[in-house]
């Protein structure tokens, strides 16, 4: 029998004020996010699943065939491994539900970000996302996007671009 490699940390390892950015991705990269509803019903799965676990949500952005999302423990309990796995499970059974042919690849991506300046970046990256795949012309144009901490509204439209 041949047994996959693990490659996770220990779950010990994001437990507390840990900052863990997640990418999920689609099956056959279907095109699935696309219309607010879907996002709101997402999204609104994702928050009360950060709230169970004690974290803060500093992005959230869905493309059509995945999503990105950075996690930051609120405290010593905050679980943000937890958070995705919980948000995993109910978004997989709600495809199951009502998109029979939608599902999340086996696994998700994963890392943890160990530097205060690398936060700002990864936020960066996630937002111009859109804009590298040629959805929109600037990050803020693009609908299916959120944050706890965070007032994209209130930020400059030039905010994220060409990050140092």
């Amino acid at each position: 029998m041949i047994r996959e490699k693990k490659h996770r940390l220990s779950p010990e390892t994001y437990h507390g004020y840990q900052i863990v950015a997640f990418t999920l991705c689609l099956k056959n990269r279907t095109s699935f996010f696309t219309t607010q509803e879907r996002f709101e019903i997402f999204e609104k799965m994702l928050l009360l699943n950060a709230q169970k676990f004690y974290c803060d949500v500093l992005v959230y952005l869905f493309m059509p065939n995945h999503c990105h999302i950075i996690l930051s423990g609120n405290n010593e309990r905050s679980d943000p491994l937890a958070v995705m796995k919980t948000f995993k499970q109910q978004t997989g059974y709600w495809f199951y539900k009502n998109a029979l042919n939608v599902h999340w690849q086996k696994d998700f991506y994963d890392h943890i970000i160990r530097k205060e300046e690398d936060i700002t970046k990864q936020v960066h990256y996630v937002l111009n996302n859109p804009v590298r795949k040629n959805l929109v012309k600037n990050w803020h144009d693009y609908p299916f996007k959120g944050s706890t901490v965070y007032d994209f509204k209130e930020m400059g439209l030039n905010w994220c671009r060409n990050p140092a």
